[in-house]
């Protein structure tokens, strides 16, 4: 039995995802970015929802470029989408240039030396083979400087194979008015003069929804087509994720006592308290929690927006329910951990981090369904 098949009375949890907020957000960025093509980023197990169904759904909306992190990845997709363009990011690895070939996928080349193994495969071969090609302008992770790019410019005859996009990443699209951005964009200007034919891309999921000069011919959006917040100057659009955990027992605490591991969290009055069967295990950040020093994320049970408090164990947490009817919470019922107004944000910025750790970890134990 895999994760997903967890049965939902066995299920200490529920994951739904919404398609059709998936799609209505690809369809809502497409909009915005028009006349730019919109692309779809389903690394990552579509960002934690299932590559299968998001993929699916995502050309049903209109998307035909889609971009992963893995070859495995590539390879997924490709048997889901066989008219799908699908770039792999993480660029070539030795040895892989077959594979690519064998499925049609599309490497994102970062290197002098990624260059030259797909120009002599290419070679070897008799096939010229599309690729793209990766430029980091101010990232410093992925992709050929400058001076190199320059240099393939320069050599582009003797490739022999055609560069299909020419890419860049954003570093801080996140942060509006951050001056790297405004550098970024001026860099790869430049490049993208030297390839006139050559489809360009450099916006993310902050950069399509910030300065339309970031578009050039194709946006990469991610976080933001899965409900995730890119910019917090910009609200984010549909919710995709709903996240229910189980009740699997009431506890009475008496003022004074403790809560949790580590005692961090006490009881300042008498205190109501329900267990969630949910933990670290299953992607819930263990600064979620609370102690007597600071607040954590809340829960709706019952239509009331209810406290998390000690610290997140790996399979169970805990909700101060005292504020509700008792007999409007039982053993068996669930929780609402995300959805119904808590959002990934919200989640997210309780536990320090960002949205895209909070979807990508969502785990392997809960029910999940897709709607």
């Amino acid at each position: 039995m895999s994760a997903r098949d967890i049965p939902l009375s066995e299920a200490g949890g529920i994951l739904t995802v919404d398609l059709s907020a998936l799609a209505a957000n690809y369809g809502e960025l497409a909009r915005r970015v028009a006349p730019a093509a919109c692309a779809a980023v389903v690394k990552g197990d579509a960002y934690g929802i299932g590559l299968e169904p998001a993929a699916q759904a995502l050309w049903q909306a209109g998307a035909r470029s889609f971009f992963v992190a893995l070859l495995a990845e590539a390879r997924e997709v490709r048997d889901l989408l066989p008219e799908a363009e699908i770039f792999v990011l993480n660029g070539l690895f030795p040895g892989t240039e077959a594979a690519y070939a064998a499925k049609a996928l599309r490497p994102v080349l970062g290197s002098p030396e990624q260059v030259a193994s797909w120009s002599a495969f290419c070679a070897r071969t008799g096939t010229a083979l599309p690729a793209a090609l990766h430029v980091d302008t101010g990232m410093n992770r992925l992709g050929l400087t400058p001076a190199e790019a320059v240099n393939i410019a320069e050599g582009r005859e003797e490739l022999g194979f055609p560069l299909v996009l020419l890419m860049s990443h954003l570093a801080c699209a996140d942060e509006p008015e951050h001056p790297l951005t405004a550098r970024q964009l001026e860099d790869f200007r430049a490049i993208a003069a030297l390839f006139p034919d050559v489809r360009a891309s450099l916006a993310n999921s902050a950069g399509a929804l910030g300065d339309p000069a970031l578009h050039f011919d194709l946006v990469r959006p991610g976080i933001a087509v899965y409900g995730g917040r890119p910019r917090r100057d910009v609200a984010p659009l549909r919710p995709v994720v709903r996240l229910d955990l189980r009740v699997v027992q009431l506890r009475h605490v008496h003022e004074g006592e403790t809560v949790g591991y580590g005692g961090a969290h006490t009881a300042l009055r008498p205190s109501r308290v329900a267990i969630l069967s949910a933990g670290y295990a299953d992607g819930i950040p263990r600064l979620a929690g609370a102690s007597d020093l600071r607040p954590g994320a809340e829960a709706i049970v019952a239509g009331h927006r209810c406290p998390l408090i000690g610290r997140i164990s790996m399979d169970l947490l805990a909700v101060d329910v005292t504020e509700v009817a008792q007999e409007r919470v039982a053993i068996g019922d669930f929780a609402t951990l995300l959805g119904d107004g808590l959002g990934l944000d919200g989640l997210a910025r309780h536990s320090h981090t960002i949205d895209y750790e909070i979807l990508t970890s969502l785990g392997r134990r809960y029910h999940r369904r897709w709607v």
